[in-house]
């Protein structure tokens, strides 16, 4: 079995941003409780691993829920190309899917509901979400949201405390989702506008939040660098709406979210976790360079 394929299918780009995402998490938790040395470190492993499975999960069973418009759209991904078959890429989607529930209730059963929600979220996007021009990006953004959560849940006991900062995320992708609508065949600029103000709402929300918590000298750089990472691709996207410069600000936000999750690390006081994740980011970078991000 060739595994290149099979890595295509999984876009480990994007997995990488996941991975950011339980960092940004287990940040958020330490807030006000205590440092991050003394976190459980088996939650690291094992929360890690859960977002591996369940965000790879949900990318190959969005391949096999989109074969035939691939085959119109997209030749040349793996299922249609016949690479790999919709019957192994079907298979790994519920390996990896196991791999993540498994490995989250192995840490807390809270954290288990959590990878079942996402898992359930995930299957709904792949399968109906996306066809919807509203309830798409809102679905997408609830499985990124969760997944902070999920990150959070390494101290489980915090939940109860950080429950609406999963609307961030949702905000966040809902964006990145409704620009994405346009990178094949283009698109007009009020979506792109609109995805604008909701990127201005998500650095508002982290600012506001870092200075409350009194740590905004490290949050700043994050937050100004993550607005550089978005708004330069999305100004060009913006003058020029076809698909090629609408691509390329769909995959600034994607990759760009773990500058995102390092600013909320850096919102909960926590340098050197902002600095492990985004470190992250060539990371993801040289990954997206390699196999494809969208």
């Amino acid at each position: 079995m060739k595994i290149i394929p099979y890595l295509q299918l999984a876009r480990p780009a994007n997995i990488v941003t996941s991975v950011s995402d339980i960092l940004a998490g287990i940040a958020i938790a330490s807030i006000g409780t205590m440092e991050l040395s003394g976190l459980p470190w088996q939650g690291y492993s094992l929360l890690i691993l859960s977002t591996i499975g369940l965000y790879g999960g949900g990318i190959v069973f969005n391949d096999v829920a989109d074969a035939e418009l691939d085959a119109v759209e997209r030749p040349e991904r793996p299922i249609p190309s016949g690479r790999v078959s919709s019957k192994n890429a079907l298979k790994l989607t519920v390996v990896l899917f196991a791999i993540g529930i498994v490995s989250a209730f192995s840490f807390d059963i809270r954290s288990g509901i959590l990878a079942l929600f996402i898992t359930f979220f995930s299957v709904i996007y792949d399968l109906y979400g996306k066809h919807h021009s509203i309830m798409g990006p809102v679905n997408m953004g609830l499985c990124r949201g969760l997944n902070l959560l999920l990150g959070i849940s390494i101290l489980p006991d915090t939940l109860n405390g950080w429950y609406g900062i999963a609307l961030i995320p949702v905000v966040y992708i809902s964006a990145i989702t409704m620009i994405s609508r346009g990178e094949v065949h283009g698109s007009s600029k009020k979506p792109l506008l609109a995805a604008a103000g909701m990127y201005i709402i998500v650095h508002l929300a982290q600012g506001i939040t870092a200075y409350l918590y009194e740590n905004l000298w490290i949050a700043s750089p994050f937050i100004f660098l993550h607005i550089f990472l978005l708004f330069k691709p999305l100004l060009k996207a913006i003058k020029t709406p076809i698909g090629p410069l609408i691509g390329k600000s769909v995959k600034a936000g994607v990759l760009s979210l773990i500058i995102m999750n390092a600013a909320w690390a850096g919102v909960a006081g926590s340098i050197t976790l902002a600095l492990i994740i985004a470190s992250l980011l060539p990371v993801s970078m040289f990954l997206g360079k390699k196999f494809a991000v969208t």
